[in-house]
């Protein structure tokens, strides 16, 4: 979608569009209308200190029913993000889900290979991260170029996202401005720039970096403050005392007190001390370690809803109670993926000529295998008196078979 046209901004002598006439739009002229995020006003992230009042203001803001903005609240996000536990805990939990195997299948389950291949791609990478990214900011409206051919086969030439700045998913528009009202925007819930973008996450979602903000804002104060601690007690206080009353003398010893560093030496007037005082105040990492802990702890919580798959461990059955939880986090992952390619993006490609009508996408748990268990599972069906099409042995073992053995089942694999 070119922006500068659908806002009517005139560029030099270029003709004026107004969104009545991008509706007219024929064919040809459609394939221009793409990237939604050009001349969208971009403004410098604002990297000023933020505390849990900010981020309470930027809620309340972000929820107003009128003219919600939430400006100041991906401001904090932003700002949050940094965090390097915070970003593990994310990164670990969609890893999980992006290293996932896939496929495309037909009515009765079966895999098409080749359309499963149409999308090992980098566009839909990029979307299935954009959409794992709405569970942790909140509603994404994730927009698609232009359609071109790799190798005989179509796809998608790039998937971005559109400035959440820019959206206001609560009344379906986008603004020219960040922090424009609603009644200034453009609907990208109908006409063309619904054909060029999917939404990701609910309307009113502001996603789990709400939850993370106020112990990720309270972990880098405290980690600052600690930053402080050590400048003034980390190391011995250097005094020096003289007698001497010439201020050349005195300038002299302050500049030897200043230099002396690693392998330090001086040589001081007589009548001259030098004394290191070493600070007695020993509560530092009661006061400021233990809270980074618990920030950690909490964020974990929250993104992973338990502790011990990126925390250290207190015992084995403990740490496989806590991996069971993180699968379901990641199950629940997949399932909202699966939801929205089969509901949204696969009706979305077929409208855009893409051969996926009547495929729906399922996640490929059985390369999760290992492969003595695959040739369990297979001994145990076979062994079992099941009928299996030996063409899943082709497809999968890439043999020919061409009749049946007269060797009994049972000792198929020895």
């Amino acid at each position: 979608m070119d922006i500068k046209k659908f806002f009517g901004i005139k560029n030099h002598n270029e003709k004026i569009y107004t969104p009545e006439m991008l509706l007219a739009l024929n064919s040809v002229d459609k394939k221009r209308i793409k990237s939604m995020t050009i001349e969208l006003s971009k403004t410098a992230a604002n990297l000023t200190k933020k505390d849990i009042g900010t981020w309470r203001q930027a809620w309340q803001m972000a929820v107003n029913p009128e003219n919600p903005q939430r400006r100041r609240l991906y401001e904090v996000y932003t700002d949050v993000c940094i965090d390097l536990h915070l970003s593990g805990c994310i990164g670990q939990r969609e890893g999980m889900v992006l290293q996932k195997a896939f496929k495309l299948v037909d009515k009765n389950l079966k895999e098409n290979r080749e359309l499963s291949e149409l999308f090992e791609t980098e566009w839909f990478k990029d979307f299935v991260k954009l959409t794992l990214d709405s569970r942790y900011w909140g509603h994404s409206l994730i927009q698609f170029g232009d359609i071109i051919s790799v190798m005989g086969k179509m796809q998608f030439e790039n998937v971005e996202l559109v400035p959440r700045d820019h959206v206001i998913p609560e009344f379906g528009v986008i603004t020219k401005e960040a922090g424009d009202e609603p009644n200034k925007g453009i609907s990208f819930r109908t006409g063309k720039i619904s054909e060029w973008c999917i939404e990701a996450g609910k309307p009113y979602d502001l996603g789990l970096l709400l939850k993370c903000s106020p112990n990720a804002i309270s972990k880098k104060n405290m980690l600052a403050f600690w930053d402080g601690f050590g400048e003034i007690f980390g190391m011995p206080v250097r005094i020096g005392k003289t007698t001497s009353r010439d201020a050349k003398e005195i300038a002299k010893i302050e500049d030897m007190l200043r230099s002396m560093g690693a392998e330090a030496w001086g040589l001081f007037p007589e009548g001259t001390t030098i004394e290191f005082l070493e600070s007695s105040r020993g509560d530092a990492f009661n006061v400021y370690d233990q809270r980074v802990s618990r920030a950690n702890s909490e964020i974990s919580k929250c993104i992973l809803n338990q502790t011990m798959t990126i925390d250290e461990g207190a015992s084995l059955s403990q740490s496989q109670v806590h991996l069971k939880i993180f699968e379901n986090v990641v199950e629940a992952d997949a399932d909202f993926v699966r939801d929205i390619i089969n509901n949204r993006l696969l009706p979305f490609m077929a409208m855009h000529g893409f051969p996926v009508e009547n495929y729906r996408f399922e996640w490929d748990n059985s390369i999760d295998y290992t492969p003595d268990q695959m040739r369990s599972i297979e001994q145990m069906l076979i062994s079992g008196g099941y009928e299996i099409d030996p063409q899943y042995f082709i497809d999968k073992y890439n043999v020919t078979i061409t009749g049946k053995t007269e060797k009994p089942a049972a000792n198929f694999f020895e």
